[in-house]
């Protein structure tokens, strides 16, 4: 809101950045089923021009300029948001449509949005289901209304709600255009879902009785909770996060929904609704109840490098090309949980960039996963050599995005696994040292199972699933994943692009918790 009461350009922005896929989906359910192509056009040009407002949510960033004026919201200078707002939403309730947005959620608001476009922009060309591609289209412009809110929101109350929004749609996804085992994996991704939404909500219930008030901006630092409150609202919370993120040992609910769930939804679920989880923990647990993360952070650690290791040890057992994409997520994840439980800005850093290049990459990889398995019909690493030999291109990409998630220096997975390693070494002390170099041997594991991936599935004679295949690419695939590609790259080659943006929110976020 501007001083006069009006609202500013920035808070149009930020509601025009969740109300234009809302508006989408809302046109999408209207249409007639014998407009099906029209529809997904129809949504995909929702989800380019949603795209061009959560870009355009960078301008007067920090300075109040013509796009948005810098309210003197409550908090600490540099939590603070680029652009918010502040509306009265249920005033019996003192509940408030509190939005906005910073260097931490910024990248992945972008990010949410360019791959929702894409994978809209994906369904022109292949549908699951021919004749229902206007359902998938509206249900993913409903999933993004739901994350996109998840990372804009500053009330507690109004997160929790966003946070919610993704359950049923993301579950039709699975369970209508998934594979042959998919209504178990949605039945599985709905429960775990639910059961951390259930701490969530007694975490949210117990933050906002303790101090008065849902606002995020003045929660940030703990003040008006108690030691108690603290530990008790972080342990909930926490929990809560690590089932959405999903981080080990609640992650069991993942292999399935990423192996059952058609291309499309599991470009989103590892691109960015994995990263709710995550968000969540940074913004949420540890920004509110900082006592309470610093008690959690040794065990914290653990978890994480356990995920590390674990994780890469199960892909390494894996025959199914999905299923060990799918479970390299849980290791993944764990670098960004080491990253976050260091409550260093080298760590917290990590975490963040960790996050963008994990979405791009495997939002990538499961791109070319589903073109493998659409044209071999199988996922059977056994049965997919030799792929070099008659689709070299697509065997390329598949190198490319598979030396990028083993972290290759220049490319986007280098820099969160880096540095999280890194700020646990400086954390110091018996503990952090030893999560420093368990964690940097899981990198190495990391390194093993993607390479034997690319042995298994490039190199070899061709197998009979392989040698029918045609060399090319088509047009749709190039435009879906030409961004993955060029992106992956750009952040290799220059992080400032992800912790430029980050630095100031991260520091002051770590002054607020002192």
């Amino acid at each position: 809101m501007n001083p006069d009461g009006t609202v500013a350009l920035g808070g149009v922005a930020l509601v025009a950045t969740i109300g234009l896929p809302a508006l989408g989906a809302i046109l999408l359910a209207l249409l007639p089923a014998r407009a099906d192509r029209a529809a997904r056009i129809t949504g995909t040009v929702f989800a380019a021009a949603t795209l061009v407002v959560a870009a355009l949510l960078a301008i007067g960033a920090n300075t109040g300029g013509w796009f948005g004026y810098q309210p003197p919201s409550a908090g600490p200078p540099g939590v603070r948001p680029w652009h918010d707002l502040d509306l009265s939403w249920v005033p019996g309730l003192d509940l408030r449509f509190h939005l906005g947005v910073d260097g931490v959620s910024y990248p992945l608001v972008v990010l949410t949005a360019l791959l929702t476009l894409l994978c809209c922009g994906y369904t022109l060309w292949r549908v699951p289901t021919p004749g229902r591609g206007r359902t998938l289209v509206a249900l993913l412009l409903v999933v993004e209304v739901g994350i996109l809110g998840t990372f804009l929101a500053l009330d507690l109350v109004l997160f929790f709600l966003f946070f919610e929004v993704v359950l049923l749609p993301m579950y039709a996804v699975i369970a209508i255009w998934g594979g042959e085992d998919r209504r178990h994996a949605a039945r599985k991704f709905a429960l775990y879902t639910l059961f951390g939404s259930v701490l969530l909500l007694v975490g949210v219930f117990t933050v906002v009785t303790a101090a008065g008030t849902a606002d995020l901006v003045a929660l940030t630092g703990g003040d008006g909770l108690s030691r108690g409150t603290q530990l008790a609202a972080f342990t909930l919370l926490a929990i809560a996060f690590a089932v959405k993120s999903p981080l080990w040992p609640l992650h069991s609910w993942l292999p399935d929904a990423h192996t059952q769930a058609p291309t499309v939804g599991s470009v989103i679920l590892a691109g960015v609704l994995l990263k709710m989880g995550t968000y969540g923990l940074i913004r949420v647990a540890v920004g509110v109840a900082p006592e309470g993360a610093r008690w959690a952070a040794p065990v914290l650690g653990i978890l994480a490098v356990a995920a590390i290791i674990v994780g890469s040890l199960v892909c390494l057992a894996q025959s199914d090309l999905k299923r060990l994409i799918a479970y390299s997520s849980v290791g993944h994840m764990g670098f960004v949980l080491l990253g976050i439980a260091t409550l260093t800005a080298t760590g917290i850093q990590a975490a963040l960039i960790g996050n963008i290049a994990h979405g791009v990459i495997t939002g990538l990889l499961f791109f070319l996963a589903g073109a493998i398995k659409d044209r071999t019909h199988t996922g059977a690493l056994t049965e997919l050599s030799g792929l070099r030999e008659s689709t070299p291109r697509l065997a390329g990409l598949l190198g490319f995005a598979a030396i990028a998630s083993l972290g290759l220096p220049g490319l986007a997975g280098f820099w969160g696994e880096a540095f999280a390693v890194v700020a646990a070494w400086q954390r110091g002390g018996p503990l952090w040292t030893t999560l420093a170099v368990l964690a940097a041997c899981g990198g190495a594991l990391t390194a093993a199972y993607l390479l034997r991936l690319l042995r298994r599935v490039s190199h070899g004679p061709a197998s009979p699933a392989v040698l029918t295949l045609t060399p090319g690419l088509s047009h749709a695939e190039l435009l879906a994943w030409s961004p993955l590609v060029l992106l992956a790259l750009a952040i290799g080659l220059a992080p400032t692009l992800v912790l430029g943006v980050a630095e100031t929110p991260v520091g002051a976020l770590l002054e607020a918790i002192r």
